[in-house]
């Protein structure tokens, strides 16, 4: 049966007054999941997706490797449910050499494409104009590269074409005479699309430091959408994931803060559901000497209001979406949110969900209106002691 627990909000080690959190394994229930691809020995990693305008085909990829490898493109014709053959890709595909990122944008003259990216130094991306029936090569975007380029977009106000990106970089792969300095210094940029994809800025950076590692960002705008927040993975362990917020279209940013313990992760993916709630997904973390999540290492979902964003808070509920079996060894996620009459998300990624097996990719789903049942069933329950342990 699948339970849910209270999750007993703890910062730092020492309880917080903060609204406790409903704890809701999903994980178990295997008619919510799908395997999307397998192959034996072969490690398929961190997956990307994009929902098209049908509102039920989704387009997948993911490299065989972790990270550098070639990128493998599939397609689901049903929302997630069923997923088709390997799809056939152009020959540079083969040579990518970071997490590919599928981006849907349309230009000011109301072209609709797709974009992939591939990172490290150069940058390069290839384009779909055929709803991803065909692509172009990879090509090189500018003289500038990063980490998981390009992590997260978002489209801006300022004109129809108009797109933000955003990614980091750790002093390696931004330049060609890149190198990794002492101390490490993380630093996140930004780059502006006006033509829908066809054309970025030279990026320009947005924070750097060298205490805490902030990276791997992810965009939400606010429900009026006269903000901008951009949540970020803390790569040094030593604090929660932090976030940054944008009065001004990405223009400047507040100083970085900390996240509560229920959004601490790596690669945070964000979507509103139907019903506007925010779903952020990622990968569950925690700082060094914190306590850890009853998440840790697995595909999480965080359900929420972007006011507890803004707040500080809790939020409202921790999904334990799929159970990796090896260390934090995935979950970089799909997610997309269908127009069915429950408003299903269909998140898609990679982990380790057999132990000895090399990781490959599932597909799983819910939606929010059924999570108030399972939080009445299990609300009187509070976690076991050892979920809640403090690492020595």
């Amino acid at each position: 049966m699948l339970k849910a627990y209270l999750f007993l909000l703890i910062l730092g080690g020492s309880a917080c007054a903060a609204p406790e959190v409903s704890f809701i394994d999903l994980s178990t229930d295997q008619k919510r999941i799908t395997v999307v691809d397998r192959e034996k020995d072969q490690y398929l990693g961190h997956v990307s997706t994009c929902l098209l305008d049908d509102g039920k085909t989704i387009l997948a990829v993911y490299p065989k490797g972790h990270g550098r490898g070639a990128i493998v493109y599939k397609k689901s014709p049903d929302g997630g449910r069923t997923w088709g053959e390997r799809q056939p890709t152009p020959a540079s595909w083969a040579t990518s050499r970071e997490v590919p990122t599928l981006h849907r944008m349309q230009g000011p003259d109301g072209k609709r494409r797709i974009i992939l990216w591939s990172g490290l130094y150069p940058a390069r991306n290839a384009i779909s104009e055929d709803e991803g029936k065909s692509w172009s090569e990879l090509k090189k975007a500018g003289n500038w590269g990063g980490i998981v380029v390009m992590g997260s977009h978002l489209k801006m106000r300022t004109g129809q074409g108009h797109y933000m990106c955003v990614f980091h970089d750790d002093g390696r792969f931004f330049s060609d005479r890149g190198k990794l300095a002492k101390p490490v210094e993380f630093s996140l940029y930004r780059t502006l699309t006006r033509d829908g994809g066809l054309s970025w800025s030279f990026p320009e950076v947005l924070q750097r430091d060298t205490s805490v590692h902030l990276c791997e960002p992810g965009l939400v705008r606010s429900p009026d959408g006269s903000q901008i927040a951009m949540l970020l993975r803390e790569n040094a362990r030593r604090k929660n994931s932090h976030i940054m917020f944008s009065d001004d279209e990405g223009s400047t940013w507040s100083s970085p803060r900390e996240l509560p313990i229920t959004l601490t992760g790596d690669r945070h993916t964000c979507r509103y559901a139907a019903d506007g709630r925010l779903i952020i997904v990622f990968r569950g973390r925690y700082a060094e000497g914190n306590v850890i999540s009853p998440a840790d290492g697995d595909c999480v979902a965080w359900v929420g209001l972007y006011d507890d964003l803004v707040k500080g808070n809790a939020g409202q509920y921790l999904l334990r979406l799929l159970d990796n079996k090896v260390g934090h060894d995935t979950t970089y996620p799909g997610v997309e949110v269908l127009p069915d009459d429950k408003g299903s998300i269909v998140v898609t990624t990679y982990g380790h969900w057999i132990k000895g097996e090399a990781p490959f990719i599932l597909s799983t789903r819910f939606s929010t209106e059924e999570l108030q049942g399972y939080s009445q069933r299990g609300s009187k329950i509070l976690l076991e002691e050892d979920a809640m342990r403090v690492r020595k």
